[in-house]
């Protein structure tokens, strides 16, 4: 049985498999290319580059940012550490935490990584997404993911 929306958008079965299907072979082909050229993995590049972007980040905050557990989420920067891409100094308002900082290994990586990120992405949906299909698309996905976000919605209980 078809599930179809109520405004008449089509079968959400549907939807929900072209998003998953898709999500999960950009995602392959993504960590397939960072491999090959930076030996780190997608969802090392997605966590350096959020270090990056939002310094003194603590492992709370990547866990929440990706919707990860924590557990998983501190042993991806344990790794991360291991590697000397990311060092955990002490939190001065928070003994219990540490925040996170990218070494200059670390920077130097993910800058170099986010060019073949990319460069990969437009190969693989820059054609299918240009013109004026990418704006639509990207408000859309936009918005649910904000509504998601906003309720708590497929948040990792631990």
């Amino acid at each position: 049985m078809a599930y179809k929306s109520n405004d008449g958008a089509g079968d959400l079965v549907g939807l929900f498999a072209d998003l998953v299907r898709c999500e999960t072979r950009l995602y392959n082909a993504l960590n397939d290319r960072l491999r090959e050229r930076h030996g780190i993995v997608a969802s090392q590049f997605e966590f350096l580059r959020h270090l990056r972007d939002h310094p003194g980040s603590r492992v709370a905050d990547l866990a929440a940012e990706f919707a990860v557990g924590i557990g998983a989420t501190s042993k991806g920067v344990d790794r991360l550490e291991r590697q000397g891409w990311v060092l955990r100094q002490p939190n001065p308002s928070d003994r219990r935490s540490s925040l996170l900082a990218l070494t200059g290994e670390g920077s130097t990586l993910v800058d170099a990584a986010e060019a073949t990120f990319a460069e990969r992405l437009t190969e693989l949906i820059g054609d299918t997404l240009g013109g004026s299909a990418m704006p639509a698309v990207a408000q859309a996905l936009s918005r649910l993911r904000s509504l998601l976000e906003r309720d708590q919605i497929g948040m990792p209980t631990g």
